[in-house]
């Protein structure tokens, strides 16, 4: 039943319709809960999409925990890795492009006991300057993009280094199957 209706959904027409809506919002949270069932426990969610910036939620919950009660820094970690993929993906055409993580460098600055706070954003500038230019002489390049992540009392817990490769597919060695 799923499969069904996840096929029947296009995640880029439902992010387009979840930056003024929602109920598309929550679709896609609902999708991406699905297409992605790793982050499901975590109960990650987009909370704002604008055309150039992301931010997303996650819950102080018991699946979310470390040994002392505090936000688990590998769900910190993952949730940097989704919000700057995320917002990568839905501004990069997946036809022609292809994205993957090569690194990532977390500092933890402030122990998470509240629910917390991801944003990333970047402009068009920016990926005409760091994807789309270099592309035209490059086989690949390496982006780096620095997520913030603040509690709701405003306490800075951590900056994420995610480090990503991006590809025209028709450099791309090793094909999906």
């Amino acid at each position: 039943m799923h499969f069904i209706v996840l096929s029947m959904i296009n995640p880029f027409v439902i992010t387009e319709k979840a930056k003024h809506s929602s109920f598309y919002r929550t679709l896609l949270n609902w999708a991406l809960d699905r297409m992605i069932p790793f982050n499901k426990p975590h109960g990650f969610k987009i909370i704002e999409i604008g055309d150039y910036s992301l931010k997303t939620f996650i819950p102080y919950k018991k699946k979310n925990f470390n040994h002392i009660r505090g936000l688990h820094a590998c769900a910190l970690a993952t949730l940097s890795e989704f919000t700057t993929g995320f917002l990568l993906i839905t501004k990069l055409d997946g036809k022609k492009y292809r994205i993957i993580m090569q690194r990532l460098e977390m500092d933890y600055h402030y122990q998470g006991k509240t629910d917390s706070y991801a944003h990333f954003s970047i402009s068009q500038d920016w990926l005409e300057q760091n994807i789309y230019k270099p592309l035209q002489s490059q086989d690949a390049v390496n982006l780096t993009c620095e997520v913030k992540i603040h509690d709701e009392k405003g306490n800075h817990l951590t900056t994420g280094k995610v480090f990503w490769q991006v590809k025209d597919w028709s450099k791309v060695k090793t094909k999906v199957k």
